[in-house]
């Protein structure tokens, strides 16, 4: 199942966390040193500051600066927003909007081939969240950064619900090209591989707050963390569950799902880079410098130095949380299945 819209599965790979954001005004807090323990997951304290930082620190995490007034607001707002999309898009007793979509679709493309159905149903949500991601800055100016954020999960959440979920009801369907699940071992590496790439999840995911527009959304320059390793983790992310998850099935519909799933998110690496730079100008480039597209690169030519505990950076709370997420959402792969299949896709 893919990942940037499909990490639900596991990835919607989402948002289960909250973590303190940090704004560009100011080299701010390193929260990264803490005692080991349970609290290092929990809690990070300001024993250090690093004055090298320009951007944000990523997955940085504060109990103590939570609001419950807020957490409230957050799941009032999350419930309700689901609920009517679930109701409008799903659900027998609604509209049925999502059939629409699924008709409109396959009436257009004149198939109902799955490989051909599910590679037009992310084709259109990739064009649509990478749209709405662009034109944010201009919209921004017009309706404000709260505003936006709710125009954008309106038009992607239904649309990453709907490839979903039709992926889990299809993935296994089309001509299998290969079949590799009675090799000895593949399986567990498969595991490990699609286990490893949600720990390259964007570090903007763990901010729920600004996901839901609690907190005013804002396009943060990461530099700690998992951005030291690459600075498109969620694109290296992807590609990677994108491989794991296609050479197991090896289907065409498979293939069809990952191919745009890739190529979107190889989309999503200049164009992230060209917002970045828009935003933060000179901070960006001076990160960009220190960091790289490919994983470990610039770790190996040297632009990039890891403190002896940078380990540290990946003992936070947003961490811990997607592992038991990732774990929780490959037990509940049966669950999935069933649920998708009432939607009779």
């Amino acid at each position: 199942m893919p990942r940037s819209g499909w990490k639900h599965q596991t990835r919607c790979r989402s948002n289960t966390k909250r973590y303190l954001q940090f704004g560009f005004d100011a080299v701010k807090s390193r929260e990264s040193h803490t005692a080991l323990g349970m609290s290092s997951f929990i809690t990070d304290t300001d024993s250090d500051y690093n004055t090298d930082l320009v951007g944000d620190d990523s997955a940085s995490f504060s109990l103590e600066s939570q609001k419950i007034l807020d957490w409230i607001k957050f799941s009032v707002a999350t419930g309700t927003v689901l609920a009517v999309v679930s109701y409008a898009w799903f659900l027998p007793t609604g509209p049925h909007l999502g059939d629409a979509l699924l008709d409109n679709v396959q009436s257009t493309i004149g198939t109902t081939d799955p490989a051909l159905t599910i590679f037009a149903l992310l084709m259109i949500f990739a064009v649509s969240h990478s749209g709405l991601a662009s034109l944010r800055p201009a919209a921004e100016e017009i309706v404000g950064p709260r505003a936006w954020r709710v125009v954008f999960a309106v038009v992607s959440l239904p649309l990453a619900l709907s490839c979903i979920s039709y992926f889990v009801n299809h993935a296994h369907e089309g001509t299998r090209l290969w079949d590799l699940t009675h090799v000895p071992g593949v399986h567990e590496a498969f595991f490990l591989a699609n286990f490893v790439s949600f720990l390259f999840l964007y570090p903007s995911t763990f901010n729920l707050l600004e996901v839901a527009a609690i907190e005013k959304p804002q396009l943060h320059l990461w530099e700690t963390g998992i951005i030291r390793i690459t600075r498109h983790p969620q694109a290296m992310g992807q590609i990677m569950w994108c491989a794991a998850h296609t050479a197991w099935l090896g289907t065409t519909t498979s293939i069809a799902a990952s191919s745009v799933l890739v190529a979107h998110h190889i989309f999503s690496v200049w164009n992230g880079d060209r917002r970045l730079k828009d935003q933060h100008g000179k901070a960006f480039e001076i990160v960009k410098s220190k960091t790289s597209v490919i994983p470990f690169a610039a770790i190996l030519d040297g632009r990039q130095e890891l403190p002896e505990d940078y380990y540290k950076e990946f003992l936070r709370g947003p961490y811990l949380l997607v592992v038991g997420g990732t774990l929780a959402a490959y037990m509940a792969h049966p669950w999935m299945m069933a649920g998708a299949a009432l939607l009779q896709w």
